[in-house]
């Protein structure tokens, strides 16, 4: 499990590795340019619509420039943005400021823009009863920061990673021999750790194999809406305890509702982080 802890020292690591490779020995233009004796302030602008999210990094990535830097926050992690509205204020020293810009903007840029896509998913499942929810297609390095996005636009997080859950694809089925000996091999030891066990389908007939063996979760995969209704059909007619129902693959903004429309539980879609591209955010020196 991740704590409180563990993940703002990773992201004060992370936000440490971005500093250096940005700065390096010194901002030449700023050091050169700007009296270091020149105080002020500075707004963040959005040039488009969207969800903020990433103000914890951003702030970090100030603090870690220079800890007299304060910050004035307009909107909040999950809060909506118009095109033209202040979404932060930056005062203290203009020679700190201007070297820490581009750093904390492409924090806040890249995790807004997962928020907003995710807000956009969110609505379109609004009133089905189906979550959408992440999957580990994410930056290396920036899971935390963009899972938590994700919940900041209305999706849900899936597994945080290969450690907490059991979800059995097709490639370990090829490896293990199979369904069967794969899901025999796991389900007592993942009970006796408390682990939930999912396991991918791909067909009507994969999925006729699977339900006999009472795995927790049931990932249908790049199936048809068809198929999937069918599915659906087929696992809740079984006798509880039933197994959560969760779709993938191909999954798009525009076809998210239809998806979650054959009464799937769960919809995972990479897109959200691996697909959503950054808010346009600005930062304008005005005192």
């Amino acid at each position: 499990m991740i704590t409180i802890d563990t993940a703002l020292q990773s992201t004060i690591s992370l936000v440490r590795t971005a500093l250096e490779e940005d700065i390096g020995d010194g901002d030449r233009t700023t050091l050169w340019a700007v009296p270091s004796d020149v105080r002020g302030y500075a707004r963040v602008i959005a040039r488009a619509e969207g969800i903020i999210a990433g103000t914890e990094p951003f702030d970090l990535v100030l603090h870690e420039v220079d800890a007299d830097l304060v910050t004035k926050w307009s909107r909040q992690d999950g809060t909506h943005v118009a095109v033209g509205e202040e979404v932060v204020e930056v005062h203290g020293c203009l020679q700190s400021i201007l070297m820490a810009e581009r750093t904390a903007l492409n924090f806040l840029g890249r995790l807004s823009g997962i928020a907003t896509m995710a807000g956009q998913f969110a609505d379109a499942v609004a009133g089905t009863g189906t979550q959408v929810v992440d999957t580990r297609k994410t930056t290396p390095g920036w899971r935390t920061l963009e899972k938590a996005a994700v919940v900041a636009g209305g999706c849900q997080n899936h597994r945080r990673g290969l450690f907490d859950m059991v979800l059995v694809k097709e490639n370990h089925l090829r490896a293990a021999g199979g369904i069967g000996p794969t899901l025999e091999a796991v389900q007592r030891r993942a009970l006796a750790e408390g682990l939930e066990v999912e396991i991918e389908v791909a067909t009507l007939a994969e999925l006729a194999e699977v339900l006999d063996r009472k795995p927790d979760r049931i990932l249908l995969d790049n199936m048809s809406t068809d198929e999937l209704s069918e599915a659906v059909r087929i696992i809740r007619s079984c006798p509880p305890p039933r197994p959560v129902i969760e779709a993938s693959g191909g999954v798009t903004a525009a076809n998210v509702q239809d998806i979650a429309e054959t009464g799937v539980d769960m919809i995972s879609a990479g897109c959200l982080t691996h697909s959503a591209p950054p808010l346009d955010l600005s930062l304008l020196v005005d005192g």
